[in-house]
C-alpha cells in the first residue's frame, strides 16, 4: 500500500531518519479506541446526509467494528511506516475491506480528527479524575473524623503559631481538593466542544453536519470557527494548568507527611506499604512515597511550561510542532492517574500520634495570641496588647521558662501586675480551639460543618 498521504505528490519516500523524527505512533497509539470512535461518528454523518451511500458506509462499518475488535483482543499492533494512530486505522481498514476505506476520510482531515481524538481522550480523562478526586476527599474527610478531638500546633513560617485541631488542618487540603473538582469540572464546559466537520481549516463543501457527530460523540456544543477548531490547544493548556495547581496541593500535603514523620516532631508514621528502608542503614524508616508525591509537581509544571512554549508562536491554522501536545499531556495523565491510585491508601495508612502532638502544643508560646485578645476586648488598643504580650514571653523566656503555664504565680505577678494569673486557666489549648469554633464562617467553621459541607459536595454530584 503507498503512502497514503504523500500518494501522487512526491517521488519515492521520506528519508528514514526524518520518517522516524516525525512519526508520532510511538505515543499517539493510547488513542486507538477514539479514533475509531470518531471514525464511526464520520461515518455516520456522512450515511445521514447522503454524502456516502449505504451500502459503501455498511461496508467500512463492518472493517471498522472489526479493527476494534483485533483491538480489545490485543491482536492490533502499530506499524511505523504508517506514522501515526490516524494512518494505521485507515491503513488496516484498506486491509481488510479495499479501496473502499478511501470514502471514510471524505469531507474530514487528520487536523479536525486528531483535536476530535483528543477532545475524545481528555472528556474520558476528567471523568476518571473526577472518580479519583472523590476517593482522595473522601479519604481527607475520614481522616478530620477521626481527628476531631486531636489538638496539635498550628504554623506560620513553619513556626508554632496557634492551637487548632488536626481534623481543621486535614479539611484545609479537602477544600483544596474540593477546588480542584471544581475547577476540573468547569474544564469540561469548555473541553466538550466537537471539532469534527472543520476540515484541514476552512470546512468542507460537502452538505455535511457536524451537529450530528457532535450528538453522537457526547460533546455539549460545536467549535463556532473552523480555524479554532484545528489549532486550539488552550483546552489543553488549561488541562495542564489545572493539573499543576492539583500537584500543588498534593505536593504542600506530602510535604507535610514529610516533615510530620521526622521523628523530632513524631507527629505521624507512614504505613510500611508506603516508607522504604535504607541500603545501608537499617533503622532507617524513609517516606519515599510521600516524597516522590512532592517531586511530581515538579514534572508537571515542566510539561506546562514545555506546551506553552511550544505554542507562543505558531500562526494559525494547524503546524505540526503541535503533535508536541500529546506526549506532554499524556505524561500528565498517566502521572496524575498514580498519583490519584496512591493517595487514598497512603492517607488510610497513617499512624495518628496525638499525644506528641499535644505535648508540641505546649511549645512556643501558641497561646500569646489569645492572651493579646483577651487584653483587647478588656479595651487596651491591640497594637498595645500586641507589644505588651511580645514584652512578657520575652520575660518569661529570660526567667527562665517555656510557657506561660510554668511561671509561679508569685513570679507571674512580678512579671505581669497587670495580667490576673487566673487568666491563664482559659488559655488552654482546649479552651482555645473551642472559644474559635464559630468565629470564621457560622454555617460551617466547625469540624463538622466542615465535613457534612464536602460529603454533601460529593452526594451532589460534584465528583460523579
Amino acid at each position: 500500500m503507498t503512502d497514503m498521504a504523500r500518494s501522487g505528490r512526491f517521488k519515492g519516500g521520506l528519508a528514514p531518519e526524518a520518517a522516524t523524527f516525525c512519526a508520532s505512533i510511538g505515543f499517539d497509539w493510547r488513542l486507538v479506541g477514539e479514533d475509531l470512535d470518531g471514525s464511526l461518528a464520520h461515518l455516520a454523518m456522512l450515511e445521514a446526509t447522503g454524502i456516502l451511500a449505504s451500502e459503501k458506509a455498511a461496508i467500512i462499518r463492518r472493517g471498522l467494528e472489526q479493527i476494534r475488535q483485533e483491538w480489545q483482543r490485543g491482536e492490533l499492533t502499530p506499524r511505523a511506516e504508517w506514522e501515526d494512530v490516524h494512518m494505521n486505522i485507515e491503513g488496516r481498514l484498506h486491509e481488510i475491506i479495499g479501496p473502499d476505506a478511501g470514502y471514510l476520510h471524505m469531507a474530514r482531515s487528520r487536523n479536525d480528527q486528531v483535536a476530535t481524538d483528543m477532545h475524545l481522550y481528555m472528556m474520558r480523562v476528567a471523568g476518571r479524575f473526577r472518580s479519583g478526586l472523590s476517593e482522595v476527599l473522601a479519604s481527607l474527610i475520614e481522616l478530620a473524623e477521626e481527628t476531631a478531638s486531636v489538638i496539635m500546633p498550628g504554623t506560620t513560617h513553619f513556626q508554632p503559631a496557634q492551637p487548632i485541631r488536626m481534623a481543621h488542618h486535614w479539611l484545609a487540603y479537602g477544600w483544596m481538593f474540593h477546588r480542584d473538582l471544581e475547577r476540573l469540572r468547569d474544564w469540561e464546559k469548555r473541553g466538550s466542544l466537537s471539532p469534527l466537520g472543520a476540515g484541514a481549516l476552512a470546512g468542507t463543501p460537502y452538505p455535511t453536519d457536524p451537529v450530528l457527530a457532535q450528538h453522537q460523540l457526547g460533546f455539549d456544543a460545536l467549535y463556532q470557527n473552523s480555524l479554532d477548531a484545528v489549532s486550539d490547544r488552550d483546552y489543553l493548556l488549561e488541562f495542564l494548568a489545572w493539573a499543576s495547581i492539583f500537584g500543588t496541593h498534593v505536593s504542600r500535603m506530602a510535604e507535610e507527611l514529610v516533615l510530620w514523620s521526622h521523628p523530632r516532631l513524631g507527629y505521624v508514621s507512614l504505613g510500611d506499604g508506603y516508607s522504604t528502608g535504607s541500603s545501608i542503614m537499617p533503622q532507617k524508616r524513609n517516606p519515599d512515597v510521600a516524597e516522590l508525591l512532592r517531586g511530581k509537581s515538579g514534572r508537571l509544571f515542566g510539561r506546562l511550561m514545555g506546551l506553552l512554549t511550544v505554542m507562543k508562536g505558531l500562526p494559525l491554522a494547524y503546524n505540526s510542532d503541535m503533535q508536541e501536545d500529546k506526549e506532554a499531556v499524556f505524561d500528565v495523565v498517566d502521572t496524575v492517574d498514580s498519583i490519584l491510585a496512591l493517595l487514598p491508601g497512603l492517607l488510610g495508612s497513617l499512624e495518628i500520634y496525638p499525644e506528641r502532638m499535644r505535648q508540641a502544643v505546649e511549645e512556643g508560646f501558641v497561646n500569646a495570641t489569645d492572651l493579646a485578645d483577651r487584653l483587647a476586648q478588656g479595651g487596651m488598643p491591640f497594637r498595645q496588647a500586641h507589644h505588651r504580650v511580645g514584652e512578657l514571653v520575652r520575660a518569661v523566656i529570660e526567667a527562665g521558662y517555656d510557657r506561660f503555664e510554668d511561671v509561679p504565680q508569685d513570679t507571674w505577678e512580678t512579671l505581669a501586675p497587670d495580667i490576673p494569673h487566673t487568666w491563664l486557666e482559659h488559655l488552654t489549648p482546649e479552651a482555645l480551639v473551642e472559644s474559635r469554633k464559630q468565629s470564621f464562617s457560622p454555617a460551617s467553621a466547625s469540624i463538622e460543618g466542615q465535613i457534612a459541607a464536602l460529603k454533601q459536595s460529593l452526594r451532589g454530584g460534584l465528583g460523579d
